[in-house]
């Protein structure tokens, strides 16, 4: 039975733990690829709130060590994106590591690709940057946190809601989400119009109420790295109950939880505890995927 690699860090310094987990994790997708970031840029809310700009520059940084042949991010946030990165100060810092900035504000009417799964709970289908849809190689970073308005968790499945369009740029994608009962199965039905590459969580800081932009803040000194979206998933709601949670974050088997549910129906990665291997770079790292293991295994 093949497994998913998960690496897990201890790390309160964020250029350290993203070099130490991506070490750990011990793949390279990114060599001699065009890769494109997708960051959580909602709003511009301190992290976890949105993806820490130091995290961003040491994965930055990371990508070009490991030879990326170009490095271009692509957001679209819930208010304007534009203004988004300006206030979170972030584009004089992709312009000195060198990274193209696409505002999926900005893409014409047919750019947004209409995906339409059979058996979705997305009547119209939803529609997809196509930046994502076409990049060779599709690199995420999330935060750790909890989300208040029905998401329950918001992790790498819920990261690529803002892969679709707001209504704003003339497609009620946010309209048919966020009115449905269905919102959590809808967001994982998302993932499977793309597979990323590598999905980095940066779990420095969390949000173990509230959120995604605000809410109740604790320590977890975190970080994990997979390319597996469902197995990086549970290992990070595994976390958020090591620190204590939600009632719906700690309530019943974690691969239960409908996003993740809903991912391994649709076999967007590992079925279960079992095809789940988390792996650490140091001692700390170890002991912390045991704990988290425990979690995993029990729930």
């Amino acid at each position: 039975m093949r497994k998913s690699i998960v690496a897990v860090e201890k790390a309160s310094d964020r250029k350290q733990g993203v070099k130490s987990v991506l070490a750990a994790w011990g793949a390279n997708p990114a060599r001699s690829q065009e890769v494109l970031i997708k960051p959580n840029f909602n709003t511009a809310d301190p992290c976890p709130g949105s993806t820490h700009n130091d995290t961003l520059a040491a994965l930055i940084e990371e990508l070009w060590a490991m030879g990326a042949s170009a490095i271009r991010l692509g957001e679209r946030s819930w208010q304007p994106t534009a203004q988004v990165m300006e206030r979170k100060g972030v584009l004089p810092l992709l312009a000195k590591l060198g990274v193209e900035v696409i505002d999926f504000d900005r893409l014409p009417a047919e750019d947004w690709v209409l995906v339409s799964p059979p058996n979705s709970h997305w009547p119209q289908g939803f529609r997809v940057a196509r930046p994502v849809l076409e990049s060779p190689c599709l690199v995420a970073t999330c935060c750790l946190k909890t989300h208040q308005y029905g998401g329950v968790f918001t992790l790498s499945l819920k990261l690529f809601v803002g892969a679709l369009p707001n209504d704003r740029l003339g497609f009620p994608c946010m309209s048919h989400l966020h009115g449905s009962p269905h919102q959590r199965s809808m967001i994982a039905e998302i993932n499977q119009a793309f597979a990323p590459s590598l999905v980095l969580l940066d779990g420095v800081d969390a949000f173990v109420e509230g959120g995604p932009m605000t809410g109740r803040l604790v320590r977890a000194d975190m970080m994990a790295a997979s390319s597996d979206r469902v197995a990086l998933d549970a290992v990070g709601v595994a976390a958020l109950r090591d620190l204590g949670s939600t009632r719906e974050v700690m309530a019943g088997p974690i691969f239960g939880q409908e996003q993740i549910r809903r991912a391994v129906e649709l076999g967007l990665g590992a079925a279960g505890p079992g095809q789940v291997e988390l792996t650490a770079a140091n001692q700390p790292g170890r002991e912390y995927a045991a704990r988290l293991r425990g979690l995993l295994d029990r729930s």
